[in-house]
């Protein structure tokens, strides 16, 4: 199939499974217009109520699914008697390519700064507010490194909890689940439990995201009917970015990384793959399309060994283009509320992002959710943060259709990487598409 085609087929996928959210997006932005020339408090208010309650209702399910997350990855890997083997290899591989991914978001927003013309939008009250919080936090933790890493200790793992800390939730919660991979059989009870957490809150991430129609509808109407048709340009912008830091890390990055650690050509890969990343594109969910991505894997060369192993991790834990989303997301909100961006900020956002992003949920919106962790360690809430989440959000489907084509692309390199380095892949097969198999 030509590959004019698979894009178009690709875009009809999205627009069939989301429906409703180009509908919000679309009706938000018709009401805004309406309500920017004719002002009406009681449907603004109403608005951004609806909007608010969205990002509360994501925000709510943030430290559930970080900790089940993170406990079945890890005690997974720590179950597999492959790891020994090439675990440790696959983590690394998965490590440089979010490092990579956040560098180029970090350095793309720094230079072209999609924020900056958001300024003008932002209640200068409002940001006086978040530029003080934020000097606070970074204030605190520069003023005496070591206590700054003292407290990602927690005293008290509940408390931690309570008060949503989320670098002590995490050190306590990967300790906690390294203790659990070493155990052996005994800890199946607590493990099968996180899995019953994350499964359900998974299911609960699904019903917030059946309000995300309404919730997209609301902060679009609500930021135009306040903004006016000129939000598109800081917005235009925003997307500009990751367009340009996705691409270079799927046509630059992959390529490359594949070239320095294997034989495997991209292209071939590419090609073999090509299906799984339509479907990536359309749901905008790696969960649902990793049976997909398996089996684009094992037909086409890559063995079940490598692919059962790799794959199903990677959609836990590697999610490069979810990290670069998130970078750029978060220096988007810092530039739209004026908060000066020390290189100790960069670095710990660029940290926080590779950290949040491991932790994300293969699902749509998931890269969206897990900025909670990144603003958390900067000593923000979302809630301090509605008008910029408004941009965000606007053309979050998108963005969560482009992350997610990213992702699993991410996995599939990584995959075919390891299986070259191991001897378990079929050159013959893989560079011979006209000898694929057909996938179900």
């Amino acid at each position: 199939m030509k590959l004019h085609m698979q894009i178009l087929i690709a875009l009809g996928l999205g627009i069939k499974r989301n429906w409703h959210i180009f509908f919000g997006i679309i009706a938000g932005v018709l009401l805004g217009l309406f309500l920017h020339a004719h002002q009406n408090d009681l449907v603004s208010n109403l608005l951004t109520f609806v909007g608010q309650m969205f990002i509360r209702l994501i925000q709510m399910v943030v430290i559930p699914l970080v900790a089940s997350a993170i406990i079945i990855g890890i005690t997974s890997v720590g179950d597999n008697k492959q790891l020994g083997k090439f675990g440790s290899k696959m983590i690394i591989y998965y490590g440089i390519l979010t490092t990579i991914a956040v560098t180029i978001g970090s350095t793309l927003a720094l230079i072209i700064k999609p924020g900056a013309g958001a300024t003008n939008y932002i209640s200068e009250n409002v940001a006086t507010g978040v530029q003080a919080s934020v000097a606070t936090a970074m204030q605190e933790q520069q003023g005496n490194i070591l206590n700054m890493f003292l407290g990602f200790i927690p005293s008290n793992p509940i408390e931690a909890f309570a008060h949503g800390e989320m670098v002590p939730i995490i050190l306590f919660v990967v300790l906690f689940a390294l203790a659990l991979a070493k155990v052996g059989d005994v800890n199946r009870p607590i493990v099968s439990f996180f899995e019953s957490v994350f499964a359900a809150t998974m299911k609960i991430t699904d019903w917030i995201m059946l309000f995300a129609a309404p919730g997209v509808f609301a902060l679009t109407a609500s930021a135009i009917a306040a903004l006016g048709v000129d939000i598109f340009a800081p917005i235009a912008k925003y997307l500009l970015v990751l367009v340009v830091g996705f691409a270079i890390q799927m046509f630059m990055v992959y390529p490359i990384f594949l070239r320095c650690f294997s034989k495997v050509s991209a292209p071939m890969l590419f090609s073999a793959i090509a299906e799984a990343t339509m479907v990536a594109f359309g749901t905008a969910s790696s969960s649902a399309t990793l049976p997909l991505t398996i089996a684009c894997c094992e037909k086409r060369g890559i063995s079940h060994k490598i692919s059962s192993f790799v794959l199903p991790l990677g959609a836990t834990l590697n999610f490069d283009g979810t990290a670069l989303l998130q970078t750029v997301a978060v220096i988007f909100l810092a530039q739209a509320y004026q908060v000066h961006l020390t290189p100790f900020l960069i670095i710990q956002i660029a940290v926080l992002a590779i950290i949040a992003s491991s932790t994300c949920a293969g699902i749509p919106g998931g890269g969206l959710i897990t900025i909670a962790l990144i603003l958390n360690g900067m000593g923000l809430s979302p809630e301090q943060l509605v008008t910029g989440f408004a941009f965000l959000f606007t053309i979050e489907r998108i963005t969560d259709m482009l992350r997610t084509t990213l992702n699993v692309t991410s996995d599939a390199v990584v995959a075919a990487a390891i299986a070259d380095n191991e001897n378990e892949i079929n050159y013959d097969l893989l560079n011979n598409p006209q000898a694929y198999e057909e996938i179900a």
